[in-house]
């Protein structure tokens, strides 16, 4: 009789955790948009949702620490005129934040170390160079202030937000709706996936594409990928019969997949989030109401199930905590935000341990805050690796290690195919107040206003109130 021998791997028993609901964000109008974007962005300072806006889109700026009720009243981040698609802080500096709108143009907000008072309507910079609504944003894990945006004009743009430009326009690769892009650990390449039905490794400098998969998945439903620590491929995608598949590809050679796995079948979109430090993928549908996990090993079948959190109610959206924002005395490996119709409940993912020490299997070194190369540097050609931190003993952040500044002299732009051309599209605006003040009335119908020239005489209605409040009270006893 044969036994069967269970995989040794110490993240097989992790589990997954609700909080408690006075941990939770509620009272929160989640946005409606049909789009498939995460909806959600998280830092260890401030979490930020899609909400519904009349007039315009918006969204919502909360710190970590204020949970509970959140008023209607509550300032929001309301500078587009069209619905936002898609919002993602900066990995280098915690209280930048970039959105993209169906106005066509993507916005760079710094929000106030204690969050906001007022609403937020005045952009640090505004970035102008898509032609049709832009649904997709990732900032370069190395280099400082450079983004990479993709709308539903087929374009990828490369911006130098310090300098508010376009530096690469990847024009004429792409044929159809792009589903997803995402960089390498290093930033030296980037991956798409293409209403085309084709998977894309591409130089991001030279837009010139390096290798390609035609119809990673059979279905016409939407296929995400994202990149692994060694330099292969995680890809999500439908089958024929609208099964949902899971794969993993080498991109030396795109013949055929390391694995591919079926899961269920749904309609719903499986957003992937990679963990480098652990191997561990977690796949999140919209309209699910589960997450999926499971370890990325060099040993067959290569993508290893591990378990599934399960709860009652679908999520409409996915923030996802980077490692440096989690609390490794409790084992805690990863935390999400999970967006509901009106609340946001954080889920915290842990491995079972007894021990209260530090545990450096689970927490080797991962990325931290410091870039490794100025945007310059990198459009000029230099590759930077990630800059690691540890964990140890828990890593406080001052979340300004690199201080936001924009430069109002803009270069040219390179397009794809090698030609220069002036960017007119983009437009830098100066961090502005937040804050309005309020200026007493300035009387204009005394004639000796015209004697003064430009100094008009102001009066503050304050002290008439008082005044008038203080003989009132006196004069009522003899009246």
């Amino acid at each position: 009789m044969s036994r069967k021998v269970v995989r040794s791997s110490k993240f097989r028993h992790v589990f997954g955790q609700a909080v408690k609901a006075d941990q939770c964000y509620d009272d929160i109008r989640v946005s409606q948009m049909t789009w498939d974007s995460n909806f959600c962005s998280v830092n260890p300072k401030f979490v930020a949702m899609i909400v519904d806006a009349s007039g315009g889109g918006a969204f919502l700026v909360l710190p970590l620490s204020k949970t509970g009720r959140i008023d209607m009243t509550y300032p929001t981040v309301c500078g587009h005129t069209g619905p936002i698609l898609d919002i993602e802080f900066c990995p280098h500096n915690d209280n930048i934040i970039a959105s993209g709108s169906e106005d066509c143009s993507v916005m760079i907000w710094e929000i106030p170390d204690s969050g906001l008072t007022t609403p937020l309507t005045d952009p640090v910079v505004k970035l102008e160079g898509h032609s049709k609504r832009v649904g997709i944003l990732s900032w370069h894990p190395t280099a400082h202030n450079v983004l990479l945006s993709a709308g539903c004009d087929n374009m990828v743009i490369l911006w130098n937000v310090a300098r508010g430009e376009a530096v690469v326009r990847i024009d004429s690769v792409h044929t159809d709706l792009i589903y997803s892009a995402s960089w390498n650990r290093d930033g030296s390449r980037i991956l798409t996936s293409c209403k085309d039905k084709f998977m894309r490794v591409m130089d991001p400098r030279k837009g010139s594409v390096l290798y390609e998969k035609e119809k990673p998945h059979e279905g016409s439903r939407p296929v995400r990928a994202v990149f692994t620590s060694d330099g292969k491929i995680l890809s999500t995608g439908f089958s024929r019969m609208s099964e949902r598949q899971v794969a993993l590809w080498d991109p030396k050679n795109f013949s055929q997949p390391l694995t591919l796995q079926e899961l269920d079948t749904s309609s719903g979109v499986l957003l992937p989030f990679y963990d480098p430090d652990t191997s561990i993928v977690y796949l999140c549908g919209k309209g699910d109401s589960s997450i999926r996990y499971f370890e990325v090993t060099d040993e067959a079948p290569y993508v290893h199930y591990l378990s599934m959190y399960s709860s009652k109610e679908s999520q409409k959206g996915m923030g996802y905590m980077p490692k440096r924002g989690l609390e490794v005395n409790k084992c805690e490996i990863a935390r999400f935000y999970k967006l509901h119709e009106r609340k946001c409940e954080p889920i915290v993912m842990t491995v079972p341990r007894k021990s209260d020490l530090f545990q450096e299997d689970l927490y080797p070194d991962t990325i931290g805050p410091e870039p490794s190369v100025e945007a310059d540097d990198w459009f000029q050609g230099k590759d930077g690796k990630p800059v690691l931190v540890s964990l140890k003993d828990g890593f406080t952040t001052t979340t300004k290690t690199k201080e936001f500044k924009v430069v109002k002299s803009l270069l040219k732009t390179t397009t794809s195919s090698g030609v220069s051309q002036p960017d007119g599209g983009s437009s830098v605006r100066p961090p502005q107040s937040s804050h309005t003040h309020r200026q007493s009335p300035i009387l204009d119908s005394d004639p000796h206003i015209d004697n003064l020239g430009s100094k008009p005489i102001i009066v503050d209605y304050y002290y008439f109130s008082v005044i008038y409040f203080v003989s009132f009270n006196f004069l009522c006893p003899f009246m």
